[in-house]
């Protein structure tokens, strides 16, 4: 649903029950670097191949074949990671797994670490003012995330009929405020529902807000850095691998960080808040995100 273009010309509400379609399962397995497993005969016969080329070659020659050997199972193994997180903004090709693999080499060494602002900022303080109240400790270890684009969580799986309510209640947001807010595929990810800001008044790709991910339903969003460090405090989320700033703006802002999956209503709440403070950095608008169960439409909208 892209609401970039839509124009409101009548007043008529319609009421859509949520997709009851049962969700993918989800299968986002990572695999150790390597794994090797040899047979007795197997076992045999590579004894036998490095005595023979010891014979044969020099032994320098042999120890860096040797050396060399596994190099070809831990890119292939490499490489099915990175295409097991699915699609996202990197296309799953060899190619987008090189350009991932380079831009390893920068990535945050303390995801969970706040990022350090020198320049001035505005909005100055958080939508929360600085204040840890506003924000529960999460419960429970952090989950496993995996990757960079894309960048997934790989356990404590979110609840499908959260998910469904979140998108529901993003939608309904940009229903009811179409002069502050829209959805659309995300600029980021290249799919999956987005909430973009109209007029963004701290630059995102295109003002997007936050992004919801299908496949494991946890969510990257942009965040004062007043609001991120309580987020990333308490345990709701941690940093995006390239949210470093500098020349990495070009990937994702500074700002850029993953909100973990919501299990429960409960947690589905607390993500609201979360979106809540993104909508404010982005757009420098207070609103309310309500958790609503089904989808609401403006009637006569046209694209």
């Amino acid at each position: 649903m892209d609401l970039a273009s839509s124009t409101t010309t009548t007043t008529q509400v319609i009421i859509h029950e949520p997709d009851t379609q049962a969700d993918p399962p989800m299968e986002m397995t990572q695999h150790s670097v390597l794994q090797i497993t040899l047979t007795g005969p197997s076992l045999v016969s590579t004894i036998l191949a490095i005595i023979i080329s010891i014979q044969v070659l020099k032994p320098s020659l042999t120890c860096t074949l040797l050396a060399l050997a596994p190099l070809p199972f831990i890119i292939y193994n490499d490489y099915e990671n990175f295409l097991s997180l699915g699609p996202g903004g990197t296309p799953s090709t060899f190619l987008g797994y090189l350009k991932i693999t380079y831009l390893r080499l920068f990535a945050l060494s303390d995801p969970y670490k706040p990022a350090t602002f020198s320049e001035k900022i505005y909005p100055v303080t958080g939508y929360y003012q600085r204040a840890h109240s506003w924000l529960p400790e999460r419960t429970g270890p952090r989950p496993k995330i995996a990757g960079i684009a894309p960048q997934r969580q790989l356990d404590q799986p979110g609840c499908s009929q959260m998910y469904r309510m979140l998108r529901t209640s993003l939608e309904t947001l940009a229903v009811k405020h179409p002069n502050s807010f829209r959805v659309g595929t995300s600029c980021f990810e290249k799919k999956g529902l987005a909430l973009f800001a109209r007029d963004p008044i701290n630059p995102t790709c295109r003002g997007e807000i936050c992004h919801v991910h299908h496949s494991d339903r946890s969510m990257h969003m942009n965040l004062h850095p007043d609001d991120a460090k309580v987020v990333l405090e308490k345990g709701w989320g941690e940093r995006h691998p390239l949210a470093r700033g500098g020349w990495m703006k070009a990937y994702v802002p500074r700002e850029f960080i993953m909100v973990y999956a919501p299990r429960d209503r409960t947690e589905l709440d607390v993500v609201c808040r979360i979106i809540e403070a993104a909508g404010f950095w982005v757009s420098g608008e207070r609103f309310e995100v309500k958790v609503l169960e089904r989808k609401v439409e403006s009637g006569g909208a046209s694209r």
